[in-house]
């Protein structure tokens, strides 16, 4: 399976602070924000992702990720000159993706859960149909709301609802099978001008292949695109952090915890990091100290 991180659009919510640098390279306490869903990817077990961003900001993701080989990853870059909906990535990629199953992260979506990459490797497993994640939440009204039937299964998805159904949000992470271009491509735009992936979602709903798990108690999503939300989300990782001594979201102890690189790689990652406790955590990892 590939991986799409989608890092575009404007950032209108977050000005003046996007007006000169990517929301998605904003820091979220001691990481850039894109690091907390290029982590959620590599967890799943996924090592080729393409990166998708305006043409303005593209640079500076390259100069962030490179190639992607510290992390034990594959990068390839493509430009989204204007944004025109979620399920427009599915198209740029679409020579890249090249008939495999693909998955798709939003840059300013943060999951973090005991078990999450065992629940995220078999989302990636599934060889037919797609896989999204529902999370409960105050204001359904902002997001694509899925209501259940009574033995749990997803009758219905709503775009940013009047009236939700339902409080069960659907999160910015999606897994899909091979079908997934094919059926990005005959999507319609909708009253914004926008391929929403929310109709993407529909027609495996409607072909009984969509599966929705509901993320527990034990799980937190948190979307960083408003000034509240980003405070929520750096308060989130500092606190979990500093009480813990664990890291979240962090694509070097991803890697070499997933076996993607090994011990000495991690060890020139942590010198690269200087004397920031990050870089400290990561060498004591190396180092066997930490479990």
């Amino acid at each position: 399976m590939k991986g799409i991180l989608l890092a575009g659009g404007s950032g209108t919510r977050l000005h003046p602070m996007t007006l000169a640098a990517s929301k998605q390279l904003l820091p979220v306490y001691d990481k850039p924000m894109v690091y907390y869903p290029l982590s959620t990817l590599m967890l799943a077990g996924i090592r080729d992702i393409m990166l998708i961003s305006t043409p303005e900001d593209l640079p500076q993701f390259r100069r962030l990720l490179g190639d992607g080989s510290r992390f034990g990853v594959r990068f390839a870059y493509a430009e989204q000159p204007s944004p025109d909906g979620i399920a427009q990535a599915f198209l740029i990629g679409r020579d890249w993706i090249a008939g495999e199953a693909c998955a798709l992260a939003l840059g300013d979506n943060l999951i973090h859960g005991d078990h999450l990459s065992a629940l995220l490797r078999s989302a990636a497993s599934g060889e037919a149909g797609a896989t999204v994640f529902a999370y409960r939440v105050r204001d359904p009204e902002r997001y694509g709301v899925v209501s259940f039937d009574a033995d749990g299964q997803a009758t219905e998805i709503v775009e940013k609802p009047v009236a939700p159904k339902s409080n069960w949000a659907v999160t910015g992470l999606y897994f899909y099978d091979k079908q997934v271009t094919d059926i990005a491509a005959s999507i319609r735009p909708s009253a914004r001008g926008e391929l929403e992936i929310t109709d993407l979602n529909k027609v495996y709903l409607e072909a009984g292949t969509l599966r929705v798990e509901q993320l527990s108690r034990g799980y937190a999503w948190l979307d960083a695109g408003t000034p509240d939300s980003l405070l929520q989300a750096a308060t989130f990782v500092q606190t979990i952090q500093s009480r813990t001594g664990m890291l979240v979201g962090c694509p070097e102890e991803v890697a070499f915890r997933m076996g993607f690189i090994g011990a000495d790689q991690l060890r020139d990652q942590a010198g690269g990091l200087g004397k920031t406790d990050l870089g400290r955590v990561l060498r004591d990892l190396a180092d066997g100290v930490l479990g």
